[in-house]
Parts: C-alpha cells; structure tokens; sequence
C-alpha cells in the first residue's frame, strides 16, 4: 500500500518528545472453550505469567488461550485467503480467544465459514475498500494534529475511527473533507501519543550519551549481524552503545516521521540472538515472523518497564506525533514508558514489530504503537534470526523466486508404498480436525524440483492431503490428493519457496503416518 509523505500544517498536537538521560546499566462454528493436545509445545517462559498479571485471567486460562491462538490463526489464514477481496477482517473473541469471528461482505461466505470453525460476519465493506477509506481520512489535514491524532481501520464495526479530544470539531473537518460519514466515526479520547525515546530483543541500547532505546529483534544481511529498532532512535550515520556501554553499531538505515523503524549493524563483538527478554532473567524464543489476529494476545519487552503483554487491538493505525505522521502501526492493550521505544513485540514465538509510542504508562496502563516487524525486513533485505524454520515473512524472502510452477500432478493412491521417502511426520486428527507438517511449521527449497508425499492412515478414516505453498501474502493449496480413503500421495514439481503439508479429516478419527521427499 502507497504511503502519504506529505505532512501538511495546522495546530499541532501539544505532545511532549520524551528521551532518558541514562546510567551505565548492568546487564464461531467449534466452540474453542478447551485447549487442543498441546503435544509437546510449552508457552516460552514468563509469557504465562505476563498474561496472568495483564490481561487479569488465571494460569490455566492463559494456558488455553494461547493453545486456541496458535489453532485458530491456521484457520484464519486458510479462510483469508479463500475469501480473497470480500475478506473484511478478523479478530478473537472470549477471555480464552475461545472464538474467531471472519467478516466478509458476502452472505455465501458464511457456510464455509462456520465449516471452517469460525463465527461469520456479513459487513458491508471489505478490508480494502476500508483502507481505502483510511487513506482518504489521512490526506485530510484536518484529520490529525489536534482533531484526531489516532485513526485506525476497526474491523468489529467496519467502520474507520478517528479519536480525537474534540469529538465536535474532528466531525466537521471530516464532513468538509467529503469522507463517507457512514464509514468513519469520531470517538472521545485523551489518548496523547508520544515516543518512548529512550542482541536479545528488548535490551538497552545508548545512543549517543544521553538517550537510550530497546532493541527490536536481531537480524542479519548477508554476513552482517544487527537489529532492528524506531526509527525515531536515531538517525543513518549514528553510533550506538550496548547496555555495558561498551562500542556496538552504526544506524545503516533508519525512516521516520512516516514509518518508524531502523536498522543497526553491529561489530564482530555481538552475536545475534533468536530470542526476547522475558523480564524475569529469561528469553523467549523467536521462531518466525506471523502476523498475529487482531484480538490476540501480545507481550512487549523493553529497557524501561520489561515485560508486559495485552492484546492487538486494531492494524492499519496512524499516529500523529509533533514531528510528524506514521502510518500503518498496530494499536495494542500493552503499556510502554519511554526508553522502551525499539523494543520487541511478540506473540507467542512470533515476532510482531518494534514499539513506536503511546499513551499513558505502566502504572495506569496505556495504549502502545508498534512498526510490524515484516516491513523492516522488507525494507532492508533483512533476514530475522530465529531459533527453527517458523512461518516465512509476510514479504517475500529477498532474492526469493515469485511464486510460480508447473502443472500438478497427482500420483493415485495405492500406486505405490510409502517407501523411499527419507522424511516422517506422525500425528493423529479427530473428525473434521486438520493439521500441518512438518511440525506445525513449513519447510523451504533452495532450487526448483519436485516434492512427493505418501500419507498412510488408519484404516478406518478418510484423511486427504494438500501441499501448500507460500505466495508472499497467504498459503496457497497447489497440489490435492482426497480421494474416499485412508491413504493418498502427491507429487508436484514446482519452484523453490516455502512449502507444508496439510492432512486433513473428512471423516473419523485415527492416527497418520506422513512421509515426504523434497527437492
């Protein structure tokens, strides 16, 4: 999407830069009210707790609310792409994110939908047409600096929101800038959002000798390690102190006002890690880059306050600060102060984006902005270092072959063994349940070839087999094997990219023995 890089002129909102003098630092459908066999998967450390203490919710809710999360975004991503331009959004609903709601501005919609596990919703605009609407409100001047700092897409009403202090004066200057009255609404606020000025993902970072940051989450180019963090921070050129004070990096690239992010390559003397700090003298781990739902749970860390979690509110927000406009933030629950700018937001193992700025604080609670992670490394051709193969950036990888290939084919079942193949996935599906291999995750081809799997199941199911492929913004079913039994194969030949399997019940339940070849 096309950003706005003119700011124009017009009363300025009173908000107040805030930097740290630092001190050396020493280092619907199924109801989802029960968790799924969670297998061997543990929540990374302290993010229970955080939940626990944040969102007001016991263990076991925490617990179950994470488990649904992970099940129901699989769902999500599938319908998403189903849908294609009548998709109008999705978000969780319930203490334990026991259900997830999908828009869309078809009533047709709504049998697959609900097949699919999720709560549908028939709304009048689609998510585009909403963006569009969003683009509109932004190039009206009058709709930031005092009459409306904030505006985002809020897609459980299908409306586009601008908060504003002075509810009056923000409608009239969106009534004189011709935005459907219908699709935008004025909502009272006292949100003042300001940045929090201030290689594990939420460490301090010193900028120069008076201002101190938190790292995003550590990259690297090519043979170059780094991180990345605001682009507030600190401007191309600029030189950067670990939190022992000792030499770190050099700011390679930073963007602000309009986006909000940076990248800081770092000597031989850092090692980036694939993890986050949990604020309880632990790390989570970093294993991808996934967007998380609306309405899903997200922890932030940072070198003021440390750990805290809350929820993504609303995407597609834009925030007026005194030096200028950014666009395309996440609106969350969570508090920051500053000095947490550049910090990581995380949900679950994924990396979600650095912190921009916000409203109120840690001990009354506030709203925080953060900068998505995907489009730094877009931006940068960065690669985020992660601990295991996690889901790829919502951006194609750089120097990524776009998606492409020849013809399926499908071998029929039974035509061989399932013999030959030097990988194996095993698992078991109740009826209508799906899972994905290898491991819930993906894997990637360097060159073009061919892939082959052979699913074995009990006899007395009906399991079907897809390959899916990534194609830069949703996975895409490329190859299909269902025929009315237990067993199925496919072989397809296509282009390097990132591939699963999904293994799907169409009726009973049993045990499935997945093995695959990949190029």
């Amino acid at each position: 999407m096309s950003r706005r890089h003119a700011i124009t002129t017009g009363c300025v909102l009173v908000i107040t830069t805030l930097t740290l003098v630092p001190a050396p630092a020493i280092a619907q459908g199924r109801a989802a009210n029960a968790p799924a066999a969670p297998g061997a998967w543990k929540p990374p450390a302290g993010m229970i707790e955080a939940l626990q203490r944040d969102l007001h919710i016991t263990r076991e809710q925490a617990q179950t609310r994470l488990v649904n999360e992970t099940r129901l975004t699989a769902v999500e991503a599938d319908l998403r792409g189903r849908l294609g331009e009548r998709f109008a959004g999705s978000w969780f609903v319930g203490t334990v994110a026991q259900r997830l709601v999908v828009a869309t501005t078809s009533a047709a919609d709504i049998p697959q939908i609900v097949a699919a596990g999720a709560r549908a919703e028939v709304v009048t605009r689609s998510l585009s047409d909403l963006a569009t609407i969003k683009e509109q409100v932004d190039s009206t001047p009058a709709a930031h600096k005092d009459t409306g700092a904030v505006r985002y897409i809020d897609v459980r009403t299908n409306k586009v929101v601008v908060l504003s202090k002075d509810v009056a004066m923000a409608s009239n200057a969106l009534e004189a800038s011709g935005a459907d009255p219908v699709a935008v609404k004025v909502e009272p606020s006292e949100e003042t959002p300001r940045l929090f000025d201030d290689l594990v993902g939420g460490n301090a970072y010193y900028i120069g000798t008076t201002e101190r940051c938190s790292i995003g989450f550590p990259v690297t180019r090519g043979t170059q390690n780094g991180f990345v963090s605001a682009g507030h921070c600190g401007k191309q050129g600029d030189t950067t102190s670990g939190s022992n004070w000792t030499a770190q990096g050099v700011f390679q690239g930073s963007s602000f006002p309009d986006s909000d992010y940076a990248w800081i390559s770092v000597n031989a003397n850092w090692t980036p890690k694939p993890a986050v700090n949990n604020g309880a003298g632990g790390t989570v781990p970093v294993a991808g880059a996934r967007p998380a739902i609306e309405g899903a749970s997200i922890c932030r860390s940072g070198s003021t306050t440390g750990w805290h979690c809350g929820t993504i509110q609303q995407r597609d927000t834009s925030v007026t600060y005194p030096q200028g406009t950014v666009y395309q933030l996440a609106r969350t629950s969570v508090c920051a102060e500053p000095g947490d700018s550049g910090g990581s937001f995380i949900s679950v193992d994924q990396a979600q984006g650095v912190t921009s700025g916000g409203s109120g604080n840690c001990t009354a609670g506030g709203v925080t902005y953060f900068q998505p992670v995907n489009e730094i490394l877009s931006a940068y051709g960065l690669t985020l270092t992660t601990v295991s193969a996690g889901t790829p950036p919502t951006a194609a990888p750089p120097g990524s072959t776009p998606p492409g290939s020849t013809p399926p084919s499908t071998t029929p079942p039974g035509a061989s063994s399932c013999s030959g193949y030097p990988k194996t996935a095993t698992g078991k599906l109740n009826g209508g349940q799906s899972a994905y291999q290898p491991n819930n995750l993906y894997y990637q081809t360097t060159a073009p070839g061919r892939q082959s799997a052979c699913l074995d199941s009990d006899d007395n199911v009906d399991f079907d087999l897809f390959l899916q492929k990534w194609n830069g913004t949703s996975w895409v079913t490329v190859a299909t094997s269902d025929s009315p039994g237990p067993d199925e194969q496919i072989g397809y030949t296509g282009t390097r990219g990132y591939y699963r399997y999904r293994v799907t019940s169409a009726s009973g339940s049993g045990s499935y023995t997945l093995k695959y070849k990949t190029s």
